[in-house]
């Protein structure tokens, strides 16, 4: 087994991955990217802003549980040893069944009955916020009815750093202020459904490539260690924290630390990561949870920050953990601090206190592993046979929310005119992207092909559809309503029928394409998570040119991961129209056709920018180890400059913009207006905490945490007890009898009073309170100047004024419903956040003396309003 204090220094730094680089790797130590240690890890706030009822009920049930009741919150019971995906240890003497840990951040993974709804990356593309926050209710609301405890999403990393990443489906958008919205507002929804909300992956987990050794092995790279994203401290705050900062001041109860090394210390054991910016500066009361097989030592991610690990076992299905028996020896013989498993045990009870539930929470009613009605509830150990999935119906009326949202997210990125539809005389389809999966939607393991329509992505990010509406079942639908004539050709490799199809008077050809992606442990086409490529799948660009050479009204409908190239094709006079309607979920068919046919005016907004080149993005994933043996080494150099910041700074070629979209009828901005508050000045935090609070004495006799002789052992299952009372052959550590001091970071088990950071709230989750200060509010009036409603989606964009800054950077924004002829006004804010830099000297937060001029618009790059700000 691996010992509990292996590698315990990865804590503090990257010294101990960087002195065993030798001379054939390449990379020296003085070559490789720091994290400074960060210690002791900081303790609950019981005072802080919307926890204090929480940590009262937190208090009052932590205060009774015993040592061993105390590890077996904070340890998972192993890789399938229950039913959900991840499960922590049950406290039975009080009632409290195991917490069921459970993905996806579309829908709840493995079951039936639940819906799949739109992407993350779809919803952000609807800027609505709103419609973000009953999305997130919903979803919280279908976790809650099948048992689940804490759904593991929603997704702020990746952020999306490169078009290519795999898994940038399953967050917002490459824009912070975007994603920020897009995590708090989900979050939300999430946890006033009952449910705790995991935000997730902490931090910079950007590609799919190298994240975890014995993947990247399965593909024939030799590797020593995962991948570390190198970043800059001024771009980590300006960017990637941005969005986690947001989702901890919307009160999230659980942070899902993530697979990859930062600045080469692993994230589930980074101190700064975990102890200094997310539980110091941004105040975070919730609880460090490790991806799935993302801890990597045992006493050392302890005092680094992290409460909870999964699934618990060292290695799927070893029966071995870092935690359990070895966290229960470790605390007995003070290697880590009381206060510190005490610590753990409150924020994760006071985050299932926050959202409402009670220790007689209702029973898990699936099973992850199986459809089966019976089985064993320990699946790896085949032990506890009974009924398990009660094929509970949780999918409410979410058919009509999900069909909505990815309307509204849908972008509509070309139209000479012949949008919307109206009962056009022959409506001819094609493409696979219209139809159906001829084995069925859910055939293929967590998604993991793209044969049919692309409704979802693959991954652990994934659910179950209980159906799934195709585009060429809609609009054959609308066809037979509207009296056309209708024919659909379901594949992308029949050229001559095509053809045939297509040259025929009066059609209206619909061109289905997609570009598919999605999480690194499947690979699918060679497509290894992250995408090789930004061109269409299954020779989806010659089928687009190929059918609008023959045919002189070519619609296109992409569903995508992200932007895809169009440069070939996009100004072709013979394609009419563009869409792009995302990773819609269940109702894709009946989405798009809304937006077709004007039962829904488009309105979503593209949450990326369309490059004309792969090469005009400026960033790509590191499919290639450039670190021989060791860890590779991918370093963030472009700072905060990617997606429109990148293109704006670079004059790189571009095809559309972020944050544009074109609607059915057109809008007019004018009048702006500034208006300046008084909000006083800012002041730095003072003082200090308390000291580290603990919740009475245990025994240091190691007899009293024997295994019991009255309880039956499942096989592979992560217990808190000891297999014998001799403390060194129970832990296996062969470093057994060294202090803590001997090996851990200086402060790592200090327990006294500490000094608040000048950037942290006192009690105030997010950071400082006096950055949410309100510093002007901005307004301008907009004019429907149509003849239809319409959605209009203004943005503010602010100019910071520096010389290394971006020429403007997304601040706020709407969605605004308005009628033919009808002037509504646009109103938004700017907060000191907004307006500030980080400073990496001061460490705060600056608001810099350089000029600053805010705008609003339709788009990035169509900024028809300005104003400077005094």
């Amino acid at each position: 087994m691996k010992s509990l204090f292996a590698l315990a220094l990865l804590a503090s730094s990257s010294s101990a991955i960087a002195a065993s680089i030798g001379p054939e790797h390449q990379l020296y130590k003085r070559d490789l990217a720091t994290s400074d240690p960060s210690y002791p890890s900081p303790w609950m706030d019981p005072e802080a802003d919307g926890w204090e009822d929480a940590y009262a009920k937190a208090r009052a049930f932590v205060s009774q549980l015993t040592l061993l009741e105390k590890v077996n919150l904070t340890t998972g019971v192993g890789w399938e040893g229950e039913q959900c995906v991840g499960q922590n240890g049950a406290i039975p003497r009080l009632g409290l069944r195991s917490l069921c840990m459970h993905d996806s951040p579309v829908g709840v993974r493995g079951s039936d009955f639940n819906s799949v709804f739109p992407s993350g990356q779809t919803a952000a593309a609807t800027f609505d916020r709103i419609l973000m926050n009953r999305r997130g209710y919903a979803m919280g609301e279908e976790a809650k009815g099948k048992g689940v405890t804490v759904l593991l999403g929603p997704v702020a990393g990746p952020l999306g750093r490169m078009p290519e990443g795999g898994r940038n489906w399953e967050g917002f958008s490459p824009d912070p202020v975007l994603t920020g919205v897009g995590i708090a507002e989900t979050i939300k929804g999430i946890q006033d459904a009952g449910t705790i909300a995991c935000a997730k992956h902490f931090i910079g987990n950007e590609q799919e490539h190298f994240r975890q050794v014995g993947e990247a092995r399965g593909y024939g790279f030799r590797i020593a260690e995962s991948l570390s994203s190198n970043i800059d401290d001024k771009t980590m705050h300006e960017l990637y924290l941005w969005p986690f900062a947001d989702a901890v001041r919307a009160g999230v109860g659980s942070v899902m630390c993530s697979y990859q090394q930062v600045n080469n210390s692993y994230a589930c054991q980074n101190s700064k990561l975990l102890n200094d910016l997310l539980k110091n500066e941004l105040g975070f009361q919730g609880f460090v949870m490790s991806d799935w097989q993302a801890q990597h030592t045992g006493a050392a991610s302890a005092v680094a920050g992290l409460d909870m690990t999964m699934p618990g076992d060292t290695e799927f299905n070893t029966g071995r953990s870092f935690w359990g028996a070895n966290l229960t020896i470790g605390v007995v013989n003070g290697t880590v601090p009381e206060y510190r498993i005490d610590d753990m045990a409150m924020r994760i009870m006071a985050a299932f206190f926050k959202v409402g539930k009670t220790i007689d929470q209702p029973p898990i009613n699936f099973d992850f592993w199986t459809s089966d009605t019976y089985g064993p509830v320990h699946w790896v150990a085949k032990q506890g046979y009974q009924q398990i999935n009660y094929h509970v119906d949780v999918q409410a009326d979410h058919g009509v929310l999900i069909r909505e949202i990815a309307a509204k997210g849908t972008v509509l990125l070309k139209n000479t005119g012949v949008l919307p539809l109206s009962k056009p005389k022959f409506v001819a389809v094609i493409g696979d992207d219209a139809g159906p999966n001829i084995r069925g939607p859910n055939s293929c393991s967590d998604r993991g092909c793209d044969d049919g329509t692309l409704a979802m992505a693959w991954g652990s990010g994934t659910a179950n559809f209980p159906y799934l509406v195709t585009p060429d079942a809609a609009l054959l639908a609308q066809a037979v309503a509207d009296g056309s004539r209708y024919e659909s050709i379901l594949t992308n490799y029949a050229p001559a029928q095509t053809r045939s199809l297509v040259q025929q008077a009066n059609v209206t050809a619909i061109v289905f394409v997609n570009a598919d992606s999605g999480e690194g442990y499947i690979n699918v086409d060679s497509n290894e998570g992250d995408r090789r490529n930004l061109t269409l799948w299954r020779n989806g660009d010659d089928l687009v040119k190929n059918v609008s050479s023959w045919c002189s009204n070519t619609i296109v409908v992409i569903h995508s991961t992200g932007p895809v190239l169009v440069t070939d094709w996009y100004d072709s006079p013979n394609i009419t129209a563009i869409l792009w309607a995302g990773i819609p979920g269940q109702e894709s068919g009946n989405s798009i056709t809304d937006v077709l046919y004007g039962k829904v005016n488009p309105s979503g907004r593209t949450p990326f920018t369309w490059g004309a080149t792969r090469e005009s993005f400026g960033t790509d994933v590191l499919y290639t180890p450039n670190n021989g043996a060791g860890a590779p080494q991918q370093d963030f150099s472009e700072g905060v400059f990617i997606d429109y910041r990148h293109f704006d700074k670079a004059d790189a070629p571009l095809i559309y913009e972020f944050g544009y979209g074109l609607s059915y009828t057109t809008f007019e901005y004018s009048n702006i207006q500034v208006q300046k508050s008084n909000p006083g000045t800012y002041t730095p935090t003072t003082g200090t905490t308390a000291a580290a609070p603990t919740f009475g004495n245990f025994s240091t006799d190691l007899n009293d945490y024997v295994f019991p002789s009255n309880l039956q052992y499942v096989y592979q299952y992560i217990y808190p007890y000891l297999n014998t009372s001799d403390a060194r052959n129970a832990s296996q550590d062969p470093h057994f009898g060294q202090t803590a001091a001997e090996f851990l970071p200086p402060n790592a088990t200090d327990s006294t009073s500490q000094p608040l950071l000048r950037s942290s709230g006192k009690s105030t989750p997010g950071g400082n309170r006096k950055l949410y200060d309100v510093m002007y509010t901005i307004t301008a009036d907009i004019t429907n100047t149509g003849s239809i409603a319409g959605d209009e989606v203004p943005q503010l964009y602010l100019s910071l004024g520096g010389p290394d800054d971006p020429k403007v950077v997304l601040r706020d924004f709407d969605r605004i419903r308005i009628n033919p002829g009808q002037t509504s006004q646009f109103r938004a804010t700017l907060t000191r956040r907004d307006l500030s830099n980080w400073d990496t000297t001061l460490q705060d937060w600056v608001v810099s003396e350089y000029p600053k001029t805010a705008y609003v618009g339709s788009s990035s790059r169509k900024l028809d309003l300005s104003v400077v700000l005094a």
